[in-house]
């Protein structure tokens, strides 16, 4: 052993997933597992500024062939390294300990309690005087790992969230484990080791940021760790970065991991805490506070809502803003190059903060924490149920894709009241008056698929709280008759939301609106929410009446402050219904413009401005396209103009078969004989006639079992067909009005027209 200990290799260090955190592993590369004698699970010794013991374990997939060692935070502070350094890796021997002793690693817990369930928790993990520990409660190992070792990990919990210990000693000293033999004491409190490396909060705690980790890392970490780079570029270090987004991201979080993981000391300033009463007194303690972070630096100084006390000095009345502001800016400017000093500062609305902030040699990057996507939901929930048990019921995965527009928040949020939902399961079994709660009845305690479905009936996502979000229920399946619609929406609004690398390598740009015209009833919604849900996004719907204002001005920051909510939770569907009374055509009025046409101008806008709408879709719908202002209907804006007509005798017969699903139908009911007689029949005249034959049943008796066809002959006569042989004729004339405005160059003349737009109209009556 003592030869194979001297052969000491430098690994460079890199992050652990979050799904692998906490377990005390290392994933090491395979050809130096094989130098060193390693097989799967063995013992080895990590050395940075300190050293701690992990289990070795065989490389992802990915990092085949890479010289590197994946560590989690916590391992990564136990050696007193980050991501980037080199660490000298050994294989390493662990014996069993008689004693040891662990205390809370926060400063804000306080345990108490049975020591039986640490005992299995940390049985057989290496451990040395020093290291933090986490609980990893009842999460699913990997797959990729050997037998044995998943047992060895799979060990319970006793919490219903991850604790954090420090190991305050071990008898006998060095590396050793916990065996049934072992006497496990807790001490209550947390004690604070002089020059200790927190690990309160690290990357492993923050899911589905990567891309913003990594920016992050390079414009603070890499200047704290290493100000010498920048010494022989000659240039000077960052001096600011600015993180901005929807509230509930891990702006906050984000600041703190940063400054844990660069081993820097932390100051965090709430806007209205520097506020003072006195003249001068905001500006003094701003003064202060860099003073301190400056003499203890390398530290970041983390601003939280910086737009409270750096707002636009125009658009302020109080001189204490204006003074403080340019406080702030002296402050920033007078920061020397190399002093190791980086000013980080949050908010989630940067339009407010004084420009002059926003300028390279104060604020040098400003970074977006967006809304995280299906794979970021997925990191962040595993982290968040690292603690809990569950139990096989509970897919995280299918949970992932449905919370979407769900922020880091938000799905805190959703697994804490899926936790109270499993107490509550048990709260029949529970004596409040004792002291502590019987072993068996905690041992029971699981978290179920049916905990998390009741928890999202109650947490909803935070960023669309002003604006009426749904996440539809309705799919293509409950849509009838309507295939042709259907089949132009998958290919306009699923295909691009869901494999946008296609359009990418084609060079084409998926369509940012489409507008469903047809006679009252025929499905038109219906289609729009089956086209939300199927494309996994967000659901707007909107009326006219929810955007219009008496308030000159109103209506367009309405719609302004729609489309800004749509983008930060894109994927979304923006839904505005009976859109001929929000966008009438223009120059009806007289006079001053009148407030449609004000809207009509700023819908344009924000459909081809500036602004890309990324992810953004819009669908309208409307009877009357015609009243439409012709500007919306060109391509780039509405680009698909989608008839939705009254379905065919397939189509009807169809939406009879959806309507009468959970009705109990006598033998002699014919829906296709019922179908054909249903001539010019919409979606709503069909589940009309069905209600009205269930009604006419009920009439019969109250204990009526059946619905027969005499009660469907009965509701054919109270029922008729809302859609008649000239609205027909109207909307077809409309349709060929629509197509020849459509292929016009320039609004005047006639354009060339492709074969394909003068097929015949059958061919266009949607089936």
């Amino acid at each position: 052993m003592a030869d194979v200990e001297t052969e000491v290799r430098r690994l460079q260090v890199a992050n652990l997933p979050p799904a692998d955190s906490g377990r005390g592993i290392a994933r090491l590369p395979k050809k130096f597992m094989d130098e060193q004698g390693l097989a799967d699970g063995d013992v080895v010794e990590i050395v940075g500024k300190r050293s701690t013991p992990a289990r070795a374990i065989r490389p992802y997939g990915d990092d085949e062939g890479l010289d590197i060692i994946r560590l989690d935070g916590l391992q990564r502070a136990n050696a007193g390294v980050g991501s980037g350094d080199f660490v000298e890796v050994r294989k390493a021997t662990s014996r069993p300990a008689t004693r040891v002793v662990f205390a809370p690693a926060q400063n804000n817990i306080r345990l108490a309690g049975s020591t039986d369930a640490l005992q299995r928790s940390f049985a057989t993990r290496p451990l040395t005087a020093g290291d933090t520990v986490a609980t990893t409660g009842h999460q699913r190992v990997n797959a990729d790992m050997p037998e044995h070792v998943r047992a060895m990990l799979n060990a319970p919990a006793f919490a219903l969230q991850e604790i954090r210990l420090t190991v305050v000693s071990t008898a006998p000293r060095g590396i050793v484990h916990i065996d049934r033999d072992t006497v496990v004491e807790l001490l209550p409190e947390f004690t604070e080791q002089h020059g200790e490396r927190r690990a309160d909060v690290t990357y492993d705690d923050l899911g589905g940021l990567k891309d913003t980790i990594d920016a992050l890392r390079e414009m603070v970490e890499l200047p704290l760790r290493h100000p010498e780079l920048f010494q022989r570029l000659g240039v000077d270090p960052p001096k600011g970065v600015l993180l901005h987004g929807p509230p509930g991201t891990g702006k906050t979080r984000l600041a703190r991991a940063v400054a844990n993981e660069s081993d820097a000391q932390f100051f965090h300033i709430a806007g209205p805490e520097v506020m003072g009463s006195a003249y001068g007194e905001s500006e003094k303690k701003l003064r202060e506070l860099f003073e301190e972070a400056a003499q203890a630096a390398p530290s970041i100084i983390f601003i939280d809502e910086i737009d409270s006390i750096a707002p636009k000095r125009g658009q302020v009345t109080g001189e204490a803003e204006k003074r403080l502001v340019a406080q702030l800016l002296t402050l920033m400017d007078g920061l020397e190059p190399r002093q190791n000093l980086v000013v980080i500062a949050a908010t989630n609305r940067p339009e407010a903060i004084d420009e002059a902030l926003r300028r390279p040699g104060r604020f040098d990057r400003e970074i977006v924490v967006g809304v995280p996507d299906e794979r970021g939901r997925r990191e962040i929930l595993g982290i968040h149920t690292r603690g809990m048990p569950l139990d096989g019921g509970a897919d995280l995965d299918e949970l992932a894709r449905r919370t979407y527009g769900f922020v880091g928040a938000d799905l805190a949020a959703l697994v804490r009241e899926a936790a109270l939902e499993a107490v509550r399961r048990i709260m029949p079994e529970l004596n409040l008056d004792e002291a502590t709660i019987p072993t068996e009845v905690l041992d029971r305690l699981a978290v179920t698929g049916n905990d998390f479905e009741g928890a999202l009936k109650r947490v909803q996502p935070s960023a669309m709280r002003e604006v009426m979000v749904q996440v539809p229920n309705i799919g293509w399946e409950d849509v009838g008759g309507l295939d042709q619609s259907a089949a132009r929406l998958k290919e306009g609004v699923e295909l691009p939301l869901k494999h946008p690398e296609a359009f990418k390598r084609l060079g084409i740009r998926p369509a940012k609106g489409f507008l469903l015209y047809g006679p009252p009833g025929t499905g038109k919604t219906l289609l729009a929410k089956a086209t939300a849900r199927e494309s996994q996004a967000n659901f707007i719907a909107i009326k006219s009446s929810d955007l219009l204002s008496k308030w000159y001005g109103e209506s367009e920051q309405q719609i302004a402050r729609l489309f800004a909510r749509a983008r930060q939770v894109a994927p979304t569907v923006i839904f505005i219904d009976e859109l001929d009374s929000l966008v009438p055509a223009r120059g009806g009025g007289l006079g001053e413009p009148q407030v449609t046409e004000r809207v009509v101008n700023t819908i344009l806008a924000e459909m081809d401005g500036l602004e890309e709408l990324q992810g953004v879709v819009l669908i309208g719908a409307t009877n009357r396209p015609n009243l439409i202002d012709p500007a919306l209907l060109r391509p780039g804006r509405l680009d698909e103009l989608v008839y939705v007509g009254p379905p065919d005798t397939a189509g009807r017969r169809r939406i009879l078969a959806i309507h009468t699903s959970g009705m109990p139908l006598g033998p002699d009911v014919d829906l296709e004989a019922l179908a054909r007689r249903t001539e010019r029949f919409t979606g709503a005249d069909l589940e009309d006639l069905t209600r009205r034959a269930g009604l006419t049943a009920l009439r019969r008796g109250l204990d009526s079992a059946q619905v027969g066809m005499a009660d469907f002959e009965a509701a054919l006569l109270d029922t008729r067909a809302s859609v008649t042989p000239e609205m027909l004729q109207e909307y077809e004339r409309i349709q060929d009005t629509l197509k020849s405005d459509a292929v016009r160059p320039d609004g005047g003349g006639i354009g060339f027209v492709s074969p394909g737009m003068l097929r015949p109209r059958s061919a266009e009556k949607q089936g």
